[in-house]
């Protein structure tokens, strides 16, 4: 595949994760994914490992760190960086970039809509996990009748003196049985939409804030998955994300929302690093045992069948790059992200499938080709989490045609 212009630590940071995901995450994926989880003793050592690609938007919140002003002649890499990382650790095994320590997907919306004094406390508390205890951040905005039509949050929350009353149900949230905290998303009126939606930061051990069911999935079964139950949860005023202020109109909100066009090619790369991996292995199969250049007619249907996989494949991660750069020139890219995660997970979930047929009969034999299986049930929630296909589709045409600032 195409091997975009790298910064000499961007090169570094692939050929590490390549070697790391080769003879050591590989290796172990299969155990991974029958034990259900990933072992704490190889988090804490990547965590060392990979302390010289960190970003800086957890140190820049530690206790009496100065605040880095970034050039603006020189533009940012962070989100082309964590794509590079997320499709690398996704080709090894997808439940890995999910099951990392760190605020994972409930940093956006602290880092876009917090007080200064909200990203030190909620960030800033990552920053000892070398030594100390591992931690984790979550995202709590689907429920059971709400996933990708946003709008819908029945999740409820009232004022009531110094703290917010929240009660409802969210569901499907990654990491949510270990978060130290999870941004949660609730309505202070269903009838208002958007304009009633609320983002708090709410802390494990909370009264009321417990867990629900640990899911038992068919595909990522080695990253945790949860149910949270909000039962009279009384929030303390000061975890509402940006004060009271931020929401006397719909841009607290909005910007919460703007966080998806920073994940979603986040998760179309993982989609991508999965499906070539499934690519890559129906091609090695293919070169073992087929001669395709006899002019028999089923090897050349395998040959287009690879072809067209592959174009695919690149199509998709061009998309997530082109996103990821905007990203990182504060260039509006919602259409794009929502581009690169509605073609990724389609061609990632077409690229297992096709994959399997490659391999003929030998492709559904779980002892035989255990990673193709594997790969083929953890591909499927690509195309649905962070906003079904259809939302994606949905949220294109509306900006192709109205030319909308935000969804």
């Amino acid at each position: 595949m195409i091997e975009f212009a790298l910064s000499k630590k961007q090169h570094e940071l692939k050929e590490a994760l390549q070697s790391l995901g080769r003879h050591v995450i590989r290796p172990m994926s299969l155990d991974m994914d029958r034990t259900k989880e990933v072992p704490e003793s190889f988090l804490r050592n990547f965590m060392m490992m990979s302390r010289g690609f960190r970003s800086d938007d957890i140190a820049e919140f530690q206790e009496g760190a100065p605040r880095k002003e970034r050039d603006p002649s020189k533009p940012s890499e962070a989100n082309r960086t964590a794509v590079i990382a997320a499709e690398e650790l996704a080709w090894a095994d997808a439940a890995i970039p999910l099951s990392m320590p760190g605020p994972g997907l409930g940093a956006p919306p602290v880092r876009a809509t917090g007080t200064p004094e909200q990203k030190k406390r909620f960030l800033g508390m990552f920053r000892d996990m070398d030594t100390g205890p591992l931690k984790w951040g979550a995202y709590g905005l689907t429920e059971p009748d709400a996933g990708s039509d946003v709008a819908g949050i029945r999740t409820s929350c009232r004022k009531d003196g110094a703290h917010w009353v929240l009660n409802g149900r969210k569901c499907y949230i990654t990491n949510g049985g270990r978060a130290v905290w999870t941004v949660i998303f609730a309505t202070v009126d269903p009838s208002l939409g958007r304009a009633g939606h609320r983002a708090f930061v709410v802390e494990k051990g909370t009264p009321g804030f417990e867990v629900g069911k640990i899911e038992d999935k068919m595909g990522l079964r080695a990253n945790e998955t949860a149910e949270l139950v909000l039962e009279d949860c009384r929030v303390p005023e000061e975890n509402l994300l940006g004060g009271e202020e931020a929401y006397r109109s719909k841009e607290g909100f909005m910007t919460a929302m703007k966080t998806f066009d920073n994940t979603r090619p986040l998760v179309a790369a993982m989609a991508v690093g999965i499906g070539r991996a499934a690519y890559e292995y129906a091609r090695d199969f293919v070169k073992q045992n087929y001669v395709l250049g006899r002019p028999i007619p089923r090897y050349a249907a395998i040959a287009e069948k690879l072809a067209k996989i592959g174009r695919r494949l690149e199509a998709a991660r061009l998309l997530v790059h082109r996103a990821t750069y905007l990203a990182d020139m504060n260039i509006p890219n919602a259409k794009e992200a929502s581009m690169s995660k509605a073609a990724a997970g389609q061609a990632a979930t077409l690229a297992c499938i096709d994959a399997i047929e490659v391999c003929g009969a030998h492709g559904t034999l779980q002892a035989e080709h255990a990673l193709l299986e594997k790969w083929f049930r953890d591909i499927k929630v690509y195309d649905i989490f962070e906003g079904t296909g259809n939302i994606q589709r949905v949220v294109i045409s509306k900006r192709i045609v109205s030319n909308l600032k935000s969804f």
